[in-house]
């Protein structure tokens, strides 16, 4: 068994797919028509087999007070894995994407933590 597909909640798919690919760098995978929504994934550049991500849209009811709440605490939506934290962190800061933790060390593992623009923190993560 293996992890096939995962989403995170987007207020916005447009402005979430911008952010995801032209920002974070994905591509995109999978765009299928659903009403006024879509099916709308992106997928790693370095795996485009890989694990999807679902540009879920935030509609129903119980996702937005959820999402704030995840924000309130702090605490991500999704964690990504990157070779180095500190050298995104700065390419991404030159983006303007904004933080809410700069990179930190934890024993073995390096963290930090952004804004998506969409409604949720990403954390970003290396493993020495």
């Amino acid at each position: 068994m293996k992890i096939h597909l995962t989403s995170v909640f987007v207020d916005d798919q447009d402005k979430a797919l911008r952010f995801y690919t032209d920002v974070l760098g994905f591509v995109k995978k999978t765009e299928i028509p659903l009403g006024k929504d879509r099916w709308l994934t992106v997928v790693s550049p370095e795996d485009l087999d890989g694990t999807e991500l679902l540009l879920e849209p935030d509609g129903h009811p119980a996702v937005k007070p959820y999402k704030e709440a995840l924000v309130e605490d702090g605490i991500p939506a999704a964690s990504f894995a990157v070779e180095d934290v500190a050298a995104e962190f700065n390419r991404l800061r030159e983006l303007g994407v904004r933080f809410t933790q700069e990179p930190l060390e934890m024993g073995p593992v390096t963290t930090a933590v952004l804004d998506d623009t969409c409604g949720n923190l990403i954390q970003i993560a290396h493993r020495k």
